[in-house]
């Protein structure tokens, strides 16, 4: 089992495709067809293509606060893939890779982050639940889910994604604390990418890793190089069978890291230097599939050229549509919350549309 052979006690992480696109343990290397290969490094560019997109329609004033996600897209790619469509899925707001992953529509993804809650409802059949902004507070909805379907006999796995300044939150600890003591069939993805917006990991945590930490609660954790898209499925797809088989919850820290800023309200420049980032840049995930692709005859720089050309057509064309069609019924806020509007929600309103009527936003 990987989470006995890789210890995170013994200082090891899991990896099998090293920076350059080498595999480093064959005998690890996952078995998936070709053509799904192909596939699964066309959802990671894609998932590039929409972030950047998303970054440059907030930067014109096009959209509201967004949280990039570049440098994180093996982990949650390689970990979304080891799902079957029965799971359920308990977001943060930096899933971005899983979210496609797992077949959410890129105009839902956008209306979200456009303001628009119409972004929350994802379609019936895929089983994810909307963004929690509460640092940690959806590795609760995870338990419960996961418990729920032990409780009903269900053959379903939970799992949460969760940044490591999530581990700091006290609900992170009930969660491990229920999901321990019942076992519950859930996976705690800690997604460690250095930053919890300024705050290193040093200050977060005198534990050596955030992995070990699953064994104060009675389960097992393991440490992964999140940017190894195979080293996630791998260490993810045997969490997930583990938990199907009544073993209970696994916990997975999935060391990456966030190219970009925490959100389009955060300066890293601030707290962070170009040479760490410029460092990171060399184990970019995306570059090492890339070259593993490559070097098995599975991909071209022509393919990815023709490919990017298409998805940022269709995701112009996405985004047309939502700054045409997409805008919230911002009344809707107000005119809801009572049976008839308070003094001060009056205030509220009449404050509100002054300030985008100034704009030429109403």
């Amino acid at each position: 089992m990987l989470v006995d052979q890789y210890n995170p006690f013994e200082g090891k992480m899991l990896q099998i495709l090293d920076p350059d696109g080498n595999v480093i343990e064959e005998k690890l290397l996952p078995e998936i067809p070709e053509d799904e290969l192909v596939r699964l490094f066309k959802i990671m560019l894609f998932t590039r293509v929409v972030d950047r997109k998303a970054l440059m329609y907030q930067r014109q004033g096009r959209m509201l606060t967004y949280a990039p996600n570049e440098g994180q897209e093996a982990c949650q790619i390689g970990s979304a893939y080891a799902l079957e469509q029965r799971d359920w899925m308990a977001p943060a707001f930096r899933e971005l890779g899983a979210w496609l992953t797992r077949g959410v529509d890129l105009k839902t993804l956008y209306l979200y982050w456009y303001g628009n809650e119409m972004g929350s409802k994802v379609s019936e059949d895929i089983r994810i639940l909307p963004v929690s902004i509460p640092i940690s507070s959806q590795l609760l909805h995870a338990v419960g889910l996961g418990y729920a379907a032990k409780v009903r006999g269900l053959d379903e796995v939970s799992i949460a994604y969760f940044g490591d300044g999530g581990t700091s939150e006290g609900d992170f600890h009930e969660a491990m604390n229920l999901a321990g003591v019942y076992k519950t069939p859930t996976i705690f993805l800690c997604q460690n990418n250095q930053w919890s917006i300024s705050v290193p990991k040093h200050f977060q945590t005198a534990s050596e890793t955030f992995a070990q930490k699953a064994y104060a609660y009675g389960f097992k954790g393991i440490k992964v190089d999140g940017n190894d898209i195979f080293a996630m499925y791998a260490a993810t797809k045997e969490a997930v069978d583990r938990a199907r088989a009544g073993e209970g919850p696994t916990l997975i820290e999935a060391y990456t890291y966030r190219l970009g800023a925490h959100t389009t309200s955060d300066d890293p420049t601030r707290y962070r230097d170009d040479a760490e980032v410029e460092a990171w840049r060399e184990k970019d995930p995306v570059k090492r599939f890339r070259i593993y692709l490559e070097k098995r005859g599975l991909w071209n720089q022509e393919m990815e050229k023709a490919f990017v050309a298409e998805k940022e057509e269709e995701v112009e064309k996405v985004f047309s549509d939502i700054e045409q069609n997409g805008g919230t019924v911002f009344d809707d806020i107000f005119m809801y919350q009572y049976a008839e509007m308070t003094p001060i929600l009056r205030e509220q309103y009449a404050e509100w549309k002054a300030f985008f009527q100034e704009r030429g936003m109403l």
